[in-house]
């Protein structure tokens, strides 16, 4: 998978707070969510698959179902834009962490990885 955007696009799928997404998209950085795609209540491999298709790094606090699937993908030699793995913070703080990241990656350095804030 080869990314077109220098700056990785996110996705943060339904367990993460949508202040997040305001706090990193008031930064200059493009954030959708599960609410904004109409995605709530869709299972994990499909947020993963539409993510991957729209090449968006998905962020989540599910880290038990992404490192299966994340794994899943590896076997079966399926690529994904990248997941990262939030541990339950205030808002704030997770948008910290998740900019540090953006930070100090491009989009295509996040294409196939399994992170952790």
């Amino acid at each position: 998978m080869e990314t077109t955007h220098l700056f990785a696009r996110l996705y943060l799928d339904e367990d993460v707070h949508v202040r997040v997404a305001s706090i990193v998209r008031g930064h200059g950085y493009e954030v959708h969510t599960a609410r904004g795609e109409r995605m709530l209540g869709t299972a994990d491999a499909e947020q993963l698959a539409f993510a991957a298709r729209q090449e968006m790094v998905l962020v989540t606090h599910n880290r038990v179902d992404f490192e299966v699937l994340a794994r899943r993908y590896f076997e079966e030699g399926r690529s994904h834009s990248g997941i990262v793995c939030a541990v339950r913070r205030p808002p704030h703080e997770c948008a910290r962490r998740l900019m540090a990241l953006l930070n100090d990656r491009t989009a295509a350095e996040f294409a196939n990885q399994l992170l952790y804030i």
